[in-house]
């Protein structure tokens, strides 16, 4: 005890002396000196208002202005175990669910007009017998197609109703790489879903569109971006932080159907001239330029010694086309439509596709390493001037069979990869509903004679008693037959 209490007390004494030598020998704080304590100062939060065209990373207007605008589009397709299988399922994203005897499909679209125009891919009303629109506040029509495209895999659709919230245009041509965007849709069936991304890459072309419509050939010079979209995005909007439309989503590159990085959707600048067209003449109208036409690489620029690697190599000409015409050759490098630069077959083709036949542009081409500008007058696919009209459609009604028929023109043969048919236009209540047949049905063959004239159908059922065998197709490319007593 005496140990512990002299050392306590040598201890005591060592720390007052301490304190003594600290007070008279160290300096001390004067009285405008603060001393710093690091566990009583409040922290100070980084604030990003000043980064320049940060735009406060803010999409709430964007969203606001165009959530609105965005519907949700629900297909019935008439289905049988036969359907065959569609390539573009994994790309596609109005995903379809299968039941007993139809599909459900679901997509969105983009309401373009206060008066019930909406846009939105062909591939999600592709062989569609019945399309429900349903607003995002929940209102429903029943929409009826004025005109689809599959070169560019859109549709035109119209509702019946006025003051409809609607997106306003952008312009796909000014939009940047690297600049903010939203995709608006509803994906499994989520309605009304923002997503937000940039702009990857533009004039994409993905081959996915196939040549049909008269063999026309598909334009693809797609937007790519990382905004996240799936299943049920199909045809929703591509929005600036402004909420101005600037394109149709359509498409992703995935391993499983859903969203792994990166999408593309259809330029709104060719959405623009679909459209309008389709509402003008009920037929898209391509302007050609009658040009065989390849991108130009490293390898390809070495094989035939030119420096110009931007742009597009003219290696043929259609024999007086509009290219020919002007006084393009072969060996030509266009570089540019308008004032607008091309880098690529892509893009020149979805520049090209804003026009219509007759309609004189500039072409900027590399000849001889110097630049030339050309004015050029566009054709249509028959290489002639002038616009092309849609066909002449014959109907009729037979009314004892409760049916409206339409005769199918050349380009309704080809997109059914039909010889012949008739197409059942309208059913009310008679002898072919009760059979089950639907409308959109094609007739091919009655009592296994071939049906090309509607006059035919009227001579085989009009007067038929006892039992009869109808074939045909539908749309979506299902075979059917129904058999029954007339």
């Amino acid at each position: 005890m005496k140990k512990i209490i002299s050392t306590a007390f040598i201890g005591a004494i060592g720390g007052a002396f301490a304190l003594i030598a600290n007070y008279y020998f160290l300096p001390q704080p004067t009285s405008n000196q603060i001393s710093y304590n690091p566990y009583s100062t409040p922290t100070q939060l980084a604030s990003y208002n000043s980064l320049p065209n940060s735009n406060g990373a803010d999409f709430v207007l964007a969203a606001e202005k165009s959530i609105n605008s965005v519907v949700h589009i629900k297909t019935i397709v008439e289905n049988n175990n036969n359907l065959s299988y569609d390539p573009f399922q994994d790309w596609f994203f109005g995903g379809r669910q299968r039941q007993p005897n139809q599909m459900q499909g679901s997509g969105s679209g983009v309401v373009i007009s206060q008066d019930g125009y909406i846009v939105t891919n062909n591939h999600v009303v592709k062989g569609a017998s019945k399309i429900e629109i349903v607003l995002n506040d929940k209102r429903s029509y029943v929409a009826e197609v004025i005109g689809t495209d599959p070169t560019t895999d859109l549709a035109l659709l119209k509702v019946k109703e006025t003051n409809l919230p609607f997106a306003n245009y952008g312009n796909s041509d000014v939009v940047k790489i690297g600049e903010w965007v939203l995709a608006v849709g509803n994906p499994f069936n989520l309605n009304s879903t923002v997503t937000a991304g940039i702009i990857s890459a533009k004039g994409r072309n993905i081959n996915i569109l196939e040549n049909n419509q008269g063999g026309l050939a598909p334009i693809e010079s797609f937007l790519q971006t990382d905004a996240a979209v799936n299943p049920g995005n199909s045809g929703g909007a591509l929005v600036n932080t402004n909420g101005e439309l600037v394109g149709i989503n359509t498409a992703i590159a995935s391993n499983n159907g859903s969203y792994q990085g990166y999408s593309f959707a259809i330029p709104v600048n060719i959405v623009k001239k679909v459209v309008s067209d389709l509402i003008e003449f009920g037929a898209v109208q391509r302007a050609y330029i009658g040009l065989s036409i390849q991108d130009i690489d490293a390898k390809f620029a070495e094989e035939k010694q030119i420096k110009q690697l931007k742009g597009v190599y003219v290696n043929g000409l259609t024999e007086n086309g509009a290219g020919e015409l002007a006084g393009i050759k072969i060996g030509d490098i266009v570089t540019k439509v308008e004032n607008v630069a091309v880098k690529g077959t892509s893009e020149l083709l979805e520049q090209i596709g804003k026009f219509r036949p007759s309609d004189k542009i500039n072409l900027t081409i590399i000849r001889n390493e110097k630049e030339i500008i050309l004015p050029i007058v566009l054709k249509n696919k028959e290489n002639s001037l002038g616009i092309i009209k849609k066909p002449e459609v014959f109907r009729t009604s037979i009314n004892s069979l409760g049916a409206e028929f339409e005769e199918l023109s050349a380009e309704d043969l080809i997109k059914y990869k039909l010889q012949f048919g008739v197409k059942i236009h309208k059913l009310d209540a008679g002898k072919l509903a009760n059979a089950g047949i639907k409308e959109g049905f094609v007739i091919t063959s009655i009592d296994k004679k071939k049906i090309t004239t509607i006059k035919e159908v009227q001579a085989m059922l009009e007067n038929k008693t006892g039992g009869v065998l109808i074939e045909g197709v539908y749309p979506n490319g299902m075979r059917a037959y129904y058999g029954f007593g007339m």
